[in-house]
This record gives C-alpha cells, structure tokens and sequence, in this order.
C-alpha cells in the first residue's frame, strides 16, 4: 500500500501580532464556553472555519497558531490532493489581512471613532426591547470564517450582527440561516453551497442584529459607509475588499469577476444598495429623469476601478430577512409585499449566482433573464410568481410557510422545511402559502 503523501504549509501573518489582534474580535467579547481565551485560538478558530467553508480538507489536528518574534503564523498539513487549494488559500489569507484590505477597516473604524457623533450615537442606551443587556455595543468586526480562495459570489449586506461576534460564527445568524435555505432551493448542493456564502459589509461594524436590528433608528445611515469605509483619503476598504474577494486564482480566466449580489431596499435595509448607488451612479442605469437606479432584480456590469481589468456583474436583490419581516398575505401577489412576490424575487437572485457558477461565460442579463424564466414564467419578474414545475410551485409556498411563522424567542422559524412542505401538501390548495397560513 503506498504511503499518504503530505505537505506543510506554513505562513506568516501580515503585519506584526499587535496589528493581526486588531483584526480579530476581543477575547473579552466571545461567549467564554467556547474557551477561545488567547489570540491564538480565535485565530485559529476563524482559520479552520474558512478551510472548512472553502472546502479544503487538512489532515486532522494538524493546524496550528503559532507566535514568533512578534508575528502570528499558520500552519497545517495537505495531501497530495488538497495541496495547491492549501496553497492558494494561504496566499489569498495573506492578501485579506494585509493592510491594502482588511486593515483598511481599522482605518475606518479610527477614523470613525474620531469624528463626534459618528461612532455609536447610543453607546450606554436600549435601542430596543429584545437585547438582554439592553445596551447598544458596536464593535469592528470583519467577515471572518468564510470562503476566501474557492469562493464562487460574493453577497454585499449592510452590517454583522453583534450576536455574530460572540459566538464567534459570522455564518450562524438568521439573516445567513434563511440564505443557505433559499440556495438550497435553487439547486446548489451540499458539496458547494459554502462557497456562495462569502460576504462583505459595507460597514464592517458588528452591532445588535438577528431580530434585534438598529435599523429603524438608522444609526448606520449610507453616508457611514461613503465616509469612513469608502473614501481615497482615508479608508478604501470597501472596494478594496471587493475587489480581492470578486478576483480568486481560481476564476482568473473567465470574463468576470465572480458575481456580487448587493442586497437590501427602500422597504428594508436599504444601505448596501444606496452605497453602491452612489459610488457607481455613472455606471447605473437611469430613469426618464437621467436619475441613477438600483431596482430590486437589477442586473448589469460594473467596473470596481477604473483600473479594473474585469468588469462585475450584479444583481440588486432584497435583504435576505425582508421576506420574514415585510412579507404579508394579501389580494395580490403581483406586488410587494406579498409574500409570494418575495419569495420568488430571493429565488431569482439565488438562482442569478448559480447560473454564473455553473457558467461564467453567460452574461448578467442572460442570467437574469433564465432566473426570471424560471419563477416567474417570463423573462424580468414582472407579476405574479409563475413557476412552471411543481417542485418550484411547492418551493414558493414552503418558503413562505417558514417567513410567515418564526418564533421570534428563539429567533428560527417554527417549521422546518419538511414540515412547512408537508403544511403546504396538507392544506391541497395548489400550493397557494395563502390558504394555509392559518397560525399554528
């Protein structure tokens, strides 16, 4: 039998140990029964959890963290099979880390904090009644623990949910718990659905989240992210960010970046799509009035730099919770916001970013167009969702089974997916989420 062959990767951390601590939350703020007690361990911990999601298997218990003349590195061992995604990821660790990237988010933050009345205007004060402190924290929190290397979209949110920094887990919150749900969906499989998950926020700033949102207080208004994360002068962690993580070795021969899906609107958190309105307004469709627009299902191409050498393509879509906290039933599932509608629309976007995984040559309007094809039955999403198989009918009805009821105590919904099929099979009222919707 012949003998496994492996190889070490070792490499540094950018930036001296005082500096990497910046980029890493606080020991002092994650939950304590982790035992994530030194920096070591939440770096490792972050790092093993971006291996995982980007599907890069090391052999067990061989990542290590290690600090030498005061500087972090990393450490793990590949076989034969895993080497060069081992040694890709170790490249692309290195980049988003380095000052170009994620440190352009401490600049941010410093900057942020220097300004008066910019950082955590309700510092000390309940902003709402479901926290348990009831105080408003904020704290720089970067999107750790997800693809970095095999990524195959990359999703622009608003900001991390503080309860997301705690449990030391960006990826395990209802906004991305209901995201991996609508991928599913779509027909990503298990072996790959990480690699859609990789996100940015236009303000890298954790604070309360997950059914405990500062939103309607707007206290991250878009001017926050313009200012203090989008700006030449100071901070270009935004773009720079975006520009790394669109760009993978991997994707470097097809005609795009890899696609980004820039998510919120009017009626929901509209700060990542008003941000990308206001940077790329040359770039942006416009109405009869020459005004730029940023429409939901909006699809096109930009140019991050002018310097970019590949143009993106997007897709303007709801925040993922918007259905669960907007959707409603109504007369009419022609419009907004019924939740049918909704539905439909997260499907066309989930499925806007697997049809570009699955070919990188179509371009963003084809994309749209098949998405479109395929949940409304023509091809912009015009009226009501009209899904042609009966697996995609059932699909909109159970998706919406689960928005329409969610036990807000323990913040998931109260049916799981098999349940809320089964309620919507029982119900036999041609899988309308409408006519089985009464309360359990």
């Amino acid at each position: 039998m012949k003998n496994k062959t492996t190889t070490k990767i070792k490499y540094g951390l950018p930036g001296d140990a005082h500096y990497q601590a910046k980029l890493y939350p606080p020991v002092n703020v994650i939950n304590s029964d982790l035992g994530l007690n030194s920096p070591e361990k939440v770096i490792k911990h972050f790092t093993l959890s971006s291996l995982n999601t980007d599907y890069i298997a090391i052999e067990k218990d061989s990542l290590k963290v290690t600090a030498d003349n005061g500087k972090y590195f990393i450490e793990f061992d590949c076989d034969e099979n895993n080497e060069a995604k081992g040694q890709a990821f170790a490249k692309m660790h290195q980049l988003f880390m380095n000052e170009s990237h994620a440190g352009q988010a401490i600049k941010g933050v410093e900057f942020c904090k220097a300004t008066p009345g910019a950082w955590n205007p309700m510092a000390g004060f309940p902003v709402n009644g479901n926290k348990s402190d009831g105080k408003s924290k904020w704290e720089m929190y970067l999107p750790l623990g997800m693809p970095i290397s095999r990524q195959k979209s990359v999703t622009l949110l608003h900001y991390p949910p503080y309860v997301a920094m705690q449990t030391a887990d960006y990826l395990e919150n209802m906004t991305l718990n209901r995201w991996q749900q609508v991928l599913e969906c779509v027909g990503i499989n298990e072996s790959e659905i990480d690699l859609y998950k990789a996100c940015l926020d236009v303000n890298p700033i954790a604070a309360p989240g997950s059914g405990e949102s500062e939103y309607e207080n707007d206290y991250f208004p878009v001017m926050l992210s313009s200012v203090f994360f989008d700006n030449e002068e100071k901070s270009n962690y935004i773009r720079n960010m975006l520009q790394l993580q669109l760009n993978p070795e991997h994707n470097k021969d097809n005609p795009y970046t890899l696609p980004l899906l820039i998510c919120g609107s009017a009626l929901y958190d509209p700060q990542a799509p008003a941000w990308f309105r206001v940077r790329f307004k040359d770039q942006l469709p416009v109405n009869k009035d020459g005004v730029p627009q940023v429409n939901i299902l909006q699809a096109g191409s930009i140019k991050l730099f002018e310097h970019s050498e590949k143009e993106t393509p997007y897709m303007i879509a709801n925040h993922m919770i918007a259905a669960g906290v907007t959707g409603k039933c109504t007369n009419d599932p022609a419009t907004i916001p019924d939740i049918r509608k909704y539905e439909a629309q997260d499907l066309v976007a989930a499925t806007f970013l697997k049809l570009f995984g699955d070919n990188p040559d179509i371009t963003p309007e084809q994309a749209k167009e098949q998405a479109c094809k395929r949940w409304f039955n023509n091809e912009t999403a015009e009226g009501a969702p009209d899904p042609q198989t009966p697996e995609d009918q059932l699909t909109i009805c159970a998706l919406a089974q689960m928005d329409l009821f969610f036990d807000s105590k323990n913040i998931k919904p109260v049916y799981t997916w098999e349940q809320a099929k089964e309620r919507c099979n029982s119900a036999d009222n041609g899988d309308n989420p409408c006519k089985c919707s009464i309360a359990p």
